[in-house]
């Protein structure tokens, strides 16, 4: 009993060592045969690859102008204060009662205009008084000197005694200097009748009346009648840093420096001035100077008590190589753009240029070094781009290019139909990686701008 078990378990062995054997073999078969069939396929898609040559990568889009010569203009940009030419408070010089005000709050008065009337019956008086006296003095004068010539011929015959024509003499210049005196005291007199007509001293914009018309009014007053200010033309005050003084300084010299005013939007220009002073001393406290300027403010564009963007023009830049600021970008080893290079059977592509820029604003920026006039360069799309990145250009001012028409259908067929795995990079069958980066790009500032590759 116990040699048939062994038996049977040696014949059970040997059966399953058969069995391991012929499924490795027809295994190893199967395997042989795949491979001899995948063969040839392989070697016909190296041949074709090989014929078309290694992938290209799909241009990137990009947005491009041509660097231009321009005069740009230098400013010193501030902030001022617009400031009436002349301020006067008119007051009254007399006393009296105001019968009447002959201006509306707002109105534009010119110098010698009355402003007001004060009654003048009281000086008007004196005035007559003054007058009167004069005449009564002048019929004295008048007499005293008819007497002298008697007193001086009767003197001549000896008749009289000199004492006396000496005498009569002297009185005559009494009464010549009280006459005199009389027409002095006239003309004060007239001098504070004038004053009853209040009289505007400057042209300029009347303000809020003061005062209304029937009270008593005294020149001891100190609130005025109205506030007078000369706005046309006006001037405004701006501070500049203390840095820029040597080159103010320096372009004042040379020429009348022109001041522009700003609107709020910082942009448009609503009034041109001159330069009329630099002031003596910087203010230690702030580090700035004070600038004055003076603006025709034909159409009252500023007021006074204003708050203005100011920019003062020192200098002109001519023909300097101008490229819109955005084209600029920073990077570790400083400013540089992507020129676009090449524009044939091989496409364009873009190299990195390190550039200096002399200044710059929100528009535009002037270049002194590294790139020449009608160059391209790239204004948007900086993301993708590195040294040497095949690019397709697009005017920034032309329309984008329109998208060729799908033929009808199209986008069916193309679905049915079986995959191409010998398309190139950036097709349907083989689309770019998910970030949308091709590898071995140039890191990215800080600004989002990439920049050149190390």
């Amino acid at each position: 009993m116990t040699d048939n078990r062994r038996l049977l378990t040696t014949s059970l062995g040997a059966m399953s060592r058969r069995r391991r054997l012929v499924t490795f073999v027809i295994g190893a078969l199967v395997i042989v045969g795949v491979a001899f069939v995948l063969w040839p396929a392989s070697e016909q898609q190296q041949d074709r690859r090989a014929r078309r040559g290694p992938p290209r990568e799909a241009p990137t889009p990009v947005l491009a102008v041509p660097a231009k010569l321009a005069d740009v203009p230098v400013y010193l940009e501030g902030v001022g204060t617009a400031r009436a030419l002349n301020t006067v408070t008119v007051r009254a010089q007399v006393e009296g009662k105001l019968i009447s005000i002959n201006f509306k709050d707002g109105q534009d008065v010119k110098k010698g205009d009355v402003l007001a009337r004060i009654d003048p019956t009281t000086y008007q008086a004196q005035l007559d008084q003054a007058i009167a006296k004069k005449a009564q003095d002048e019929a004295q004068l008048a007499n005293a000197r008819m007497d002298l010539e008697r007193f001086e011929r009767l003197a001549a015959t000896n008749s009289i005694a000199k004492q006396q024509a000496d005498t009569q003499r002297a009185t005559v210049r009494q009464l010549d200097a009280l006459v005199k005196a009389d027409q002095a005291a006239i003309e004060n007199v007239a001098a504070i009748l004038a004053y009853t007509n209040v009289i505007a001293p400057i042209s300029g914009r009347t303000g809020i009346r003061l005062i209304d018309e029937g009270n008593i009014i005294r020149g001891s007053d100190t609130t005025g009648i109205v506030v007078l200010t000369e706005i046309q033309p006006i001037s405004v005050l701006f501070t500049l840093p203390q840095q820029t003084i040597a080159q103010v300084n320096a372009a004042v010299a040379q020429r009348q420096l022109t001041v522009e005013a700003l609107a709020p939007d910082n942009e448009s220009v609503i009034d041109r001035g001159v330069l009329q002073v630099v002031d003596n001393q910087v203010d230690p406290t702030t580090g700035t100077v004070k600038l004055k300027a003076e603006f025709p403010n034909a159409n009252l564009q500023l007021w006074s008590g204003q708050f203005v963007n100011t920019r003062l023009l020192i200098d002109t830049r001519r023909q300097v190589v101008v490229v819109p600021t955005a084209a600029v970008q920073r990077g570790p080893d400083g400013a540089f753009v992507f020129v676009v290079q090449g524009n044939g059977e091989n496409g364009e592509s873009v190299k990195v240029r390190p550039v200096t820029v002399a200044q710059q604003d929100d528009v535009q920026a002037v270049v002194d070094t590294g790139l020449q006039s009608g160059e391209q360069v790239v204004t948007t799309g900086f993301a993708q781009l590195a040294d040497g990145t095949r690019v397709r250009v697009t005017a920034a001012d032309a329309p984008p290019r329109p998208r060729p028409v799908r033929p009808e259908g199209g986008r069916r067929r193309q679905q049915n139909q079986a995959p191409n795995t010998e398309s190139t990079p950036g097709t349907a069958a083989n689309p770019p990686p998910a970030n949308g980066t091709p590898p071995n790009r140039g890191q990215r500032s800080s600004t989002g701008a990439a920049t050149p590759p190390t």
